[in-house]
């Protein structure tokens, strides 16, 4: 019988074979189509994009969720501006309670209008919430020493006749809290995904949480402790309320000390220095993240869970506070509270510009936001926060974007816009968000609340 090549026939590869070469690419073809759909998006050049100002201090920016498209900037002076959708920011404050406000030192405050929250249901009951300092009530920590001012959350609507008016005789007052010293006030509120509004003040103000104001603690080895004090106060916590309940408020079933014998209620987590800004995650598991101001040593960004002890005065950041020497860590300290509960370590450490080793880059943290947005897909899911200014002696703010670890400390890396490349010329003095997850920063060229170098930018990609 003749063979196939005998034959003059073309050569015909064996079923067998056929079905093998088949496979291999399909599996190839799998492979090529699973790189092409791994393939990360091509980053996006960051720039900053001018929105609005001749502001005096600008602190935060947020847009209500009610479908208007407004962003309302929160002025340190007392006032909040509305930037319409696709307009110029409007010359008459939606509001403005300067008036009710501790009077405020120009060179330099920690005090003043801080913060702004609308209800979840502000659509339907044009409920907000500010933090603000007021005068203080008569009286002190001490003999012989004052108060400085009071800590105020109040409620407010909006005018029935005019959306972009507030309406300031419909203030009701939900919490106070006399605050021993001008500094350290805190100043977020923000409501949780859970509908719950959430509060963050201070340690009351001074330096090593050690003043008139500030008690004793469970840690003798450092004086004075208000942060590690859950009966005394409410400085150095962030507070968890009901504001929908209650007169004024009432307590979350499940908040920690919820039916504690003698703990304040209100607490959702403490040991806290200075926790001036806070956000919550739009997206993943929503968490919350705070910028916490540290003493001389470490700046740091905590990641807050219920009932949370994040150990200041006890430590900053990492190491162990020693309020002898603050600039001297002890050598050893507890890793758990008195009541056990360990003392947590943040996500994000960053050393602050008076470490004595010279390396220090940041004045203060200021705590930002995770990216949401759809502009920077390299930036999804990460968190955004900077520096107040990484000079003692000049405007020089910087952007940071963190890459999240399963366990340790966080890495992070410079976020620079590209008319920005070396800081931002500014003292940076805020964050804000859109309903879209886009990000906006509020700076000023001075560093307190004086002139109207106030600017609000939107990070937005570059031409």
């Amino acid at each position: 019988m003749n063979s196939i090549a005998e034959t003059g026939l073309p050569h015909v590869v064996p079923v067998k074979k056929w079905g093998i070469i088949i496979f291999l690419i399909i599996i190839l073809s799998f492979l090529f189509a699973a790189c092409d759909k791994d393939d990360p998006p091509a980053p996006v050049t960051p720039n900053l994009s001018l929105i609005a100002e001749n502001l005096v201090a600008p602190l935060s920016v947020v847009e209500p969720p009610d479908d208007s498209k407004r962003l309302f900037i929160v002025d340190q002076v007392g006032k909040v501006y509305i930037v319409p959708s696709g307009a110029a920011m409007l010359a008459t404050p939606f509001m403005d309670i300067s008036s009710k406000l501790v009077a405020l030192s120009p060179p330099y405050d920690e005090r003043g209008l801080l913060s702004l929250a609308f209800h979840p249901n502000f659509k339907t009951n044009g409920k907000f919430y500010v933090f603000y300092t007021a005068p203080p009530r008569a009286g002190g920590p001490q003999a012989g020493v004052n108060w400085n001012n009071l800590t105020r959350i109040s409620e407010f609507k909006v005018s029935a006749s005019n959306s972009n008016v507030a309406d300031l005789a419909s203030e009701r007052i939900i919490l106070e809290a006399d605050h021993p010293q001008l500094n350290h006030n805190g100043g977020t509120v923000a409501f949780g995904p859970d509908g719950y509004l959430y509060i963050a003040i201070g340690d009351g103000g001074a330096a090593d949480d050690n003043a008139p104001g500030h008690v004793s603690d469970w840690y003798a080895t450092n004086a004075g402790g208000n942060a590690q004090n859950v009966v005394a106060n409410l400085m150095g916590k962030v507070l968890r309320i009901d504001v929908n309940s209650g007169s004024p408020y009432s307590i979350p079933a499940d908040n920690p000390y919820a039916t504690h014998a003698t703990a304040r209620k209100e607490i959702y987590a403490f040991g806290f220095r200075n926790p001036y800004r806070f956000s919550f995650d739009k997206g993943g598991n929503h968490g919350l993240y705070l910028g916490d101001a540290g003493q001389s040593l470490w700046e740091e960004v905590n990641l807050v869970t219920k009932g949370g002890n994040y150990g200041w005065n006890v430590k900053e950041g990492t190491i162990c506070f020693n309020t002898d020497d603050n600039k001297t860590p002890r050598a050893n300290c507890p890793s758990v509270d008195s009541a056990g509960n360990p003392l947590l370590d943040p996500i994000i450490q960053l050393k602050n510009k008076a470490h004595p080793d010279g390396t220090g880059r940041s004045l203060v943290v200021i705590g930002g936001n995770v990216y949401r947005g759809s502009t920077f897909p390299q930036y999804q899911g990460r968190y955004i926060f900077g520096s107040y200014s990484a000079s003692g002696t000049a405007p020089q703010g910087e952007l940071f974007v963190a890459n999240s670890a399963v366990s340790g400390l966080w890495s992070f890396e410079d976020l620079k816009p590209k008319d920005y490349p070396t800081n931002l010329g500014y003292y940076l003095k805020g964050f804000g968000e859109d309903q879209s997850g886009e990000l906006y920063i509020t700076v000023s060229g001075v560093a307190g609340v004086s002139g109207t170098t106030g600017k609000v930018f939107k990070l937005v990609a570059a031409q």
